[in-house]
């Protein structure tokens, strides 16, 4: 294969990538958004610690190996991503930091202030790592601040209306995701808080994301790519399709049902972004030919081909790995049998 070929190829599984981290650790995030509103006692939060305690780090790998990915495959995207858009990426990792150690050391004393600072912190960790990496991906669909003297943008420059929309949008849907994931592994009523939340979410998530998708028509050049090719507007259609499909779920108390439509908004969502912004991969607002196309960017041929071979042994492997996992753990966890973490 050419070079050329490889850079795509690559950029397919970088966007890939990706898109399986917000699918999986979506509904992990939304869980711990939720946890002070859905779990009112002990019990009831160790049903939630237990519902993602053994996918949550699993999940986490996916965003490790996107970071390896984006350094091995487009390291020019690497080198200018994690410039341009330090901050924002900078607050994600304290968010990981505090996300974990509220999960993990909720329970490790009983003085009511230790386990309230860890349910809240638990929520603001999830809460950040949604809505930063929303504004992130916003931004990149609406083009960076990348000039003539590299980055001229700051954090304020991405809190524009179109990069909170984004951040939004990213938050609404791992909140039903995760309202979804309660439903579907535990009982009582942690679940029927969960439903009852569902409910409401249906109604806000389908909203946020036409919202999102009538501000990436005026505020982005993202339609390039779709006028040039309108087959490719079976992508965006979809992802609402699939919206509504899981609103229409939830409505019919189809759970599982409703949890797969989100996924496949998401999937189809971040595709829609993904393609829309091809072949750029850090696009500038300023003039387009400051812009990073991952041509540029892409490694060498015997780089991406090295790369590419690993991949194909090794994701398989991960996905195996990780599908037993839920196979193992597919039971619902009970009130009174839920321990949490001692």
């Amino acid at each position: 294969m050419s070079h050329d070929t490889l850079a795509i190829i690559w950029f397919g599984l970088w966007g890939l990538i990706w898109t399986v981290y917000f699918i999986l650790d979506g509904y992990t995030l939304g869980t711990g958004m939720l946890l002070p509103f859905t779990a009112k006692n002990r019990q009831e939060r160790n049903q939630l610690q237990e519902a993602v305690g053994p996918f949550w780090g699993g999940n986490e790998v996916w965003l490790i190996t996107a970071g390896g990915a984006t350094f091995a495959a487009f390291p020019a995207v690497y080198a200018d991503m994690f410039s341009f858009l330090y901050t924002p990426l900078f607050l994600v990792l304290i968010a990981l930091f505090i996300r974990a150690v509220g999960l993990e050391f909720m329970h490790k004393d009983d003085n009511p202030i230790w386990q309230a600072a860890c349910k809240w912190s638990f929520f603001a960790g999830s809460f950040l790592i949604a809505f930063l990496f929303g504004v992130t991906f916003a931004n990149l669909y609406r083009g960076l601040m990348i000039g003539k003297n590299g980055y001229e943008g700051n954090l304020f420059s991405l809190l524009n209306g179109y990069g909170i929309l984004g951040g939004l949008l990213f938050v609404s849907l791992f909140l039903l995701s995760g309202s979804l994931w309660i439903q579907l592994k535990t009982s009582g009523q942690t679940a029927v808080r969960a439903y009852r939340i569902s409910r409401v979410l249906a109604g806000v998530a389908p909203a946020m994301l036409s919202l999102f998708f009538l501000a990436t028509v005026n505020m982005t050049p993202m339609l390039d790519n779709y006028s040039e090719h309108p087959v490719l507007w079976i992508v965006p259609i979809l992802a609402l399709a699939a919206m509504l499909g899981s609103a229409y779920f939830i409505f019919k108390k189809k759970i599982g049902y409703a949890f797969t439509a989100v996924c496949i908004t998401i999937f189809t969502k971040m595709a829609f972004g993904f393609i829309g912004m091809f072949p750029n991969m850090l696009p500038s607002r300023i003039d387009s030919s400051y812009s990073v196309s991952l041509f540029d960017a892409a490694g060498s041929k015997l780089n991406l081909t090295i790369m590419f071979i690993v991949a194909i042994i090794f994701v398989p492997i991960i996905l195996a790995y990780q599908s037993w996992s839920y196979t193992l753990f597919k039971d619902k966890i009970l009130k009174e049998n839920a321990k949490g973490y001692q």
